[in-house]
């Protein structure tokens, strides 16, 4: 496993680290030792970074992940997110009262006393206008409720604004091959200010794993299923917002390029990777075997310049129209 700086924390974080929407819910069933045994075989692998949300699983996966680190003894980083609970989700809520109660109760789930790194979870654009917000969140880092704070956006407008916060730590960001906008000036910005960032969504939802075609059903509580259009929450978290047809037809002309030796997934993750601004990335896993996968990304050779080419112009034909300036 290599291992990035991030940011101005003083932390060598894994380049590949864990995502743990998926073992939480949102992606159809996930049996509780298979999600504990991806957890330690990931930690096995060298993943010392680790993202979860209050949200997930309305607290599972927090829970999970305190009951697999309590086994172990390496230095884990842990980050979690925060403000996705309020309902209706207004930037109004994104207040003291409600911001100590949802790191409260992230602090139990997770059986720690400091979180390491608090991330405001997607909040509306307006919040992002409200120093008053980042105030709070300074305040708890001198009581020592959190370490570090970052913020998880939507829209590179929202990760530029919030790199105008002097105690923003890290910025998470959708960032994949159908997903290239925040490779340009945003990663700038970030290396200028030595701001982490925190590569999401890194395989677009699955569909750059080659595993989905068109005949693929979804089960009912799998976002995939019912987020496809936006329904319930932002477009873009669902297949980094592709048409899934345009996706699909653009995965057959990247498999033509794949180097030997690389899964898809795999693939897609060491693009990620060759941008040296990123972090950490991080995939989700449901099993072991999905987690000593994304693992071993880290040892596998960097792509040619002539791959990393192909692989613009596969965006530019079948992607960059329909996602580029949306997000």
């Amino acid at each position: 496993m290599n291992y990035r700086v991030f940011g101005r924390t003083g932390w060598a974080a894994s380049e590949i680290g864990f995502g743990s929407w998926a073992i939480g819910g949102g992606w159809g069933k996930v049996e509780e030792e298979e999600a504990i045994k991806a957890l330690h075989t990931a930690i096995d692998q060298g993943v010392n970074f680790i993202d979860t949300a209050d949200v997930y699983g309305d607290g599972r996966s927090e829970q999970l992940i305190a009951r697999v680190l309590k086994e172990r003894k390496e230095r884990v980083y842990v980050a979690t997110k925060a403000g996705r609970r309020l309902s209706p989700h207004l930037a109004s809520g994104y207040n003291r009262e409600n911001l100590n109660a949802f790191v409260d109760r992230s602090l139990s789930n997770l059986g720690v006393e400091t979180i390491d790194l608090l991330q405001l979870h997607c909040p509306p654009t307006e919040v992002y206008y409200n120093p008053e917000v980042f105030d709070i969140l300074d305040e708890m880092v001198k009581t020592g409720k959190i370490r570090y704070y970052g913020v998880s956006v939507e829209k590179v407008e929202e990760g530029l604004k919030a790199l105008d916060y002097p105690g923003v730590r890290s910025v998470q960001i959708i960032f994949n091959m159908f997903r290239q906008r925040p490779a340009e000036l945003f990663f700038r910005q970030c290396r200028e200010k030595r701001v982490a960032v925190i590569a999401r969504v890194p395989l677009a939802s699955g569909l750059l794993t080659g595993k989905i075609t068109k005949d693929t059903q979804f089960p009912p509580d799998d976002h995939r299923n019912f987020n496809r259009f936006g329904q319930s929450f932002d477009r873009g978290e669902t297949f980094a917002g592709v048409d899934m047809d345009k996706g699909l037809a653009a995965v057959e002309e990247l498999k033509k390029i794949k180097p030997d030796g690389f899964t898809m997934a795999q693939f897609a993750l060491k693009w990620i990777l060759m941008f040296p601004e990123v972090a950490t990335v991080i995939p989700g896993a449901k099993n072991p075997e999905q987690a000593r996968e994304n693992s071993q990304v880290s040892e596998l050779s960097p792509l040619q310049e002539e791959v990393m080419e192909k692989i613009s112009e596969i965006y530019d034909k079948y992607i960059k129209k329909e996602v580029h300036y949306r997000w």
